[in-house]
Parts: structure tokens; sequence; C-alpha cells
């Protein structure tokens, strides 16, 4: 069995790199873009250094902002007809996961429109053509989803979440520029960071894994502990190095999936519109715990890469649970809740673990797993 790589052809990373947006629009010949962007990017002027470039180069473009944190079906299909009414011939993705997931729906169904109807690509959808030329410009630094081949929407109808898994989905051109991060308040530096963790530990960790996307998620969780700290305190090299790390953990999760972290975050995100990396971070040390025993000796690696030292003296039983203590204290420090008793509800535990047990990235988890697991993981955080 053979072992995929899926990247963008091109990314861009550091300061100023949104200045490479214009020389790729004009040399490859598009004539429009249909920038998805939410209004509050717009509100505070974070779109504008996007779209104030396209318009010294007068390379005219169509603003589409109808898109919420956790983008629905109706986002998508609102934007489809908005793409095709607008003649744009490429997409400009400026925001967080939720502009850049909703841009890759976009995209596909543009191309694929025998997959108009948005449920039809959950799970891996056997699409024909790549997604509409897209770059793709994160202004978060946890989602990566400028670099996976994953998208999420959810479906209010039902209060659920569901993953679509697609290589014609990834952007072409991605454009990492910290500039465009820097506006973040903490709390969101805080999530979405914490949402880059668990993309890396859980990346680390699945049954997928191997030896290429392993070097990626190391580093990305060494970047991550070095980082996230002085991000959120909103220093510049922080920010820098969180730019990259959540890049830099989309490489490898993107191609070996995740776990019941993403899966259980998945069903609070729809049920209570909890955010997602609020979610994951508050899951993820129990979660972690719950893991140890299917783990090897990676959580060995977790803790040096998280900062912990003496971790080549330590037993197994030491390691494991220095691993779970630090992703536990970075959460705090950076001001995340410790438990669910503010969010979960003991009616709704069933719905969430079926739906958790249902989710694409359960399947990856490095212990098999059940709805009754899940629901006491959830009761456990209560």
């Amino acid at each position: 069995m053979s072992n995929r790589i899926v990247l963008n052809t091109i990314s861009y990373h550091g300061k100023g790199a949104i200045n490479d947006i214009v020389p790729e629009i004009q040399n490859r010949g598009y004539k429009k873009a249909f920038v998805c962007s939410d209004p509050d990017l717009i509100k505070f002027g974070v779109t504008k250094k996007v779209t104030d470039l396209l318009d010294a180069a007068n390379i005219p473009y169509e603003v589409y902002s109808e898109i919420k944190p956790n983008p629905t079906i109706e986002n998508v299909q609102t934007g489809v007809k908005a793409f095709t009414e607008s003649g744009a011939d490429m997409i400009i993705a400026i925001g967080g996961g939720s502009s850049m997931d909703t841009a890759k729906a976009i995209g596909i169904i543009a191309e694929n429109p025998e997959f108009a109807d948005v449920r039809s690509l959950e799970g891996v959808a056997p699409t024909k053509n790549h997604a509409t030329f897209t770059i793709a410009v994160p202004t978060t630094a946890g989602t990566a989803a400028e670099v996976t081949i994953n998208y999420v929407i959810t479906d209010v109808e039902k209060k659920r979440k569901f993953v679509c898994v697609d290589t014609n989905d990834i952007p072409e051109i991605a454009v990492v520029d910290p500039d465009m991060m820097a506006s973040m308040p903490k709390s969101l530096k805080a999530a979405t960071g914490m949402d880059a963790l668990t993309h890396a530990i859980e990346g680390y960790i699945t049954k997928a894994a191997w030896t290429m996307t392993d070097m990626f998620h190391l580093k990305a969780i060494e970047l991550i502990a070095q980082n996230l700290r002085s991000a959120c305190a909103n220093e510049d090299a922080g920010i820098e190095g969180m730019a990259l790390a959540q890049y830099v953990a989309g490489q490898g999760f993107s191609n070996v999936g995740l776990g019941i972290v993403h899966s259980m975050a998945h069903s609070l995100g729809a049920v209570y519109d909890t955010p997602h990396g609020v979610a994951n971070a508050i899951l993820l040390p129990t979660v972690m715990e719950y893991n140890a025993d299917a783990t090897g000796e990676k959580y060995r690696d977790i803790a040096k890469a998280m900062g912990v030292e003496g971790t080549e003296n330590m037993t197994q039983e030491e390691y494991r649970a220095a691993a779970c203590e630090a992703v536990k204290k970075l959460a705090a420090d950076v001001g995340i809740p410790a438990d669910l008793k503010n969010i979960a509800k003991e009616e709704d535990v069933q719905f969430l673990a079926e739906s958790a047990f249902a989710d694409a990235c359960r399947p990856g988890n490095p212990k098999d797993t059940s709805v009754e697991e899940i629901a006491a993981l959830y009761r456990k955080l209560m």
C-alpha cells in the first residue's frame, strides 16, 4: 500500500506575502475574482488589505460575505448562485476555516454541478473536476484550510456537521501572511492555535500516520509550544511562528486524517455553535488520556516537542501523563475553559455521541471506540 501526499501547487509565506497575489492572477490570465470573506473581516478592514491590491491593479472583483462562523448548506448554495451570476473566473478566499471551507464547496460545485446537492459532497465524493482556481489567504493561525483537502459544512436542519474530503478542493495557491493575522483578538488566537495543536497531535497518532507526516506534525507541535503564548500576547514573532506552525500541521493531517477529538468537536459545533478551536482545546487532554494506551511511544515525542524536559528518563506512564499535562497547561495559559460544564447538556449527550461516532474523522482515531465510550468522554468533561 502506498502513502499519498497532496499539497498546494504553490505557497507563499512571511510578511508581505499578499503582494504575490496580483502577479499570480495576472500571469495566469484570470479576469475577475470572486472574493469570499466573512462580514467581520470586511468590517474591520482585513479583507481590504487584499482588495486594495486588486483595485490598484485594476482587477475587477465581487465580494461574497454571507458566511457564518460554522458555514451552512445555505451559505454554500447562496455562494454558488452569486459566483455564477458574478461572471468571475477565479476565487480568492480570505478568512479562517469558515471562509475557506465555503469557498472550497463553491469552487467544487461550480466545476461539478452534478453535486449541487451540498449533502452529496459528504465523505469522499467522486468529483471529476478540480475546483475553480482558488487563492486562499488565511487570517487565523489554526485551521490550515488553505493546504488541506477537507472542508466542513453544517447541516442546520439535522443539527450536524459533515466532513468532505476531496483532493479536487485544495486551493492551488496558499498565501500565508502573518500581517493578515495580526488583528485577531486574543481569544481567537488561543482557540485557533489550539485547533492547530489538535491537528498536529491527532495527525501524529492517527492510524494512517507515517514518516513524512510525522515530520510535519512533530515540528508543528514544537512551533506551537514555542509560539502560541507569545502570539496571544500579540508579539510579532509569536504570530509569525503560529502562521507557519498551523500550515505545517495542515500539510500533515490533511493527508492522514484525524481522530475523535475532531469528531466530538464537530458535534458540539453543530448543536451549540461552539467555536471549533475552543471545543478541540477542551476535549484534547481528556481524549489524549483515553487514547494513550494505543499510541506506543509517541507521547514521549509529543511531550518532548511540547518542551517537557527529561522525557528520555521517564517511564511510559510518566511521559504519557507529561504530554497530557503539557497540553492542558498550554490551554489554561491562553485562557481556554477547562471543561464543558457551560456548554454541553446531559439530555444531548446521546445525540452528540452518535453524531461523533458517525463523523468522518472517527475511523482515524488510534483506538477503536464506541458511542458509549464517546458519551462517557463528554460526561467526564461535564
